[in-house]
């Protein structure tokens, strides 16, 4: 089996189905793994950019499926109590229930490859953040269903890989739903001070390679993963006092 799984890591021509594909992290994985030879299988909700993503990569091929990358995801900022329920429900329908939608259809051609799942969660996935209560639990829930789904095939030559990046100079928070499902429009944080989608790609194709079971980026990212293990009570009021700093923060 090990030989095996050797072989599907190092195969040039393997199947990598990215959802999220036409912009950010997705589009900076399409463009690394398309790099190393892969075959690239896109999904999202742009087919503009789709279509200019797919015009930098190698000819489509369905015969198999070697990795999923589950990376599609949505935000908002609203106050719990002043956020729309409806909201609420697509943020879990795209970020959680995206991923468990995809994750059925295709671990059956997963187990048969001996290949890898990747979901790309958050920081929030170990930490909440006020504002961003919907965000938060939809990263709580991918990290337990992998968590989960991981230890069931574990003896089956099945390797998954849960990424927990940092902020990320993405367009994730230009289309971060309000309170109402409108979009905000503009990012309440200086974008250019945060790592770069393509660093994101590049490292989470190194830990593919290698096979490792939790990536989390950014030494920002790594140290609030860390104290709030340790210090819960103090990152409440860390976390607080950093959310009300931002422009427009509803806690004002």
């Amino acid at each position: 089996m090990i030989q095996l799984i050797e072989q599907v890591m190092n195969r040039s021509d393997q199947v990598v189905i990215i959802t999220g594909g036409n912009s950010g992290i997705g589009k900076a994985l399409a463009i690394k793994y398309g790099a190393q030879g892969a075959k690239i299988v896109l999904t999202g909700r742009n087919l503009d950019r789709l279509e200019e993503v797919k015009s930098t990569l190698s000819d489509m091929n369905f015969g198999r499926i070697d990795t999923l990358i589950c990376n599609a995801g949505i935000t908002m900022r609203a106050l719990f109590e002043d956020l729309d329920l409806d909201v609420f429900k697509k943020v879990m329908e795209i970020n959680f229930w995206g991923t468990i939608y995809l994750c059925k259809a295709a671990l059956p051609h997963i187990l048969k490859s001996k290949g890898s799942i990747i979901g790309i969660s958050s920081i929030n996935g170990h930490r909440g953040t006020p504002a961003r209560s919907a965000y938060t639990a939809s990263k709580f829930a991918m990290e337990g269903f992998f968590e989960s789904l991981r230890t069931e095939v574990m003896k089956k030559g099945v390797h998954i890989l849960v990424v927990s990046p940092g902020f990320t100079g993405t367009n994730i928070r230009n289309t971060a739903l309000t309170a109402s499902g409108g979009t905000q429009g503009e990012s309440p944080r200086d974008e250019g001070k945060m790592m770069s989608a393509e660093t994101v790609a590049e490292k989470v194709l190194s830990a593919h390679k290698k096979r490792k079971r939790d990536l989390v980026l950014t030494s920002q990212g790594k140290l609030v993963v860390f104290l709030n293990k340790w210090m819960p009570a103090t990152m409440d009021k860390l976390v607080y006092n950093a959310m009300a700093k931002e422009p427009d923060s509803p806690f004002k």
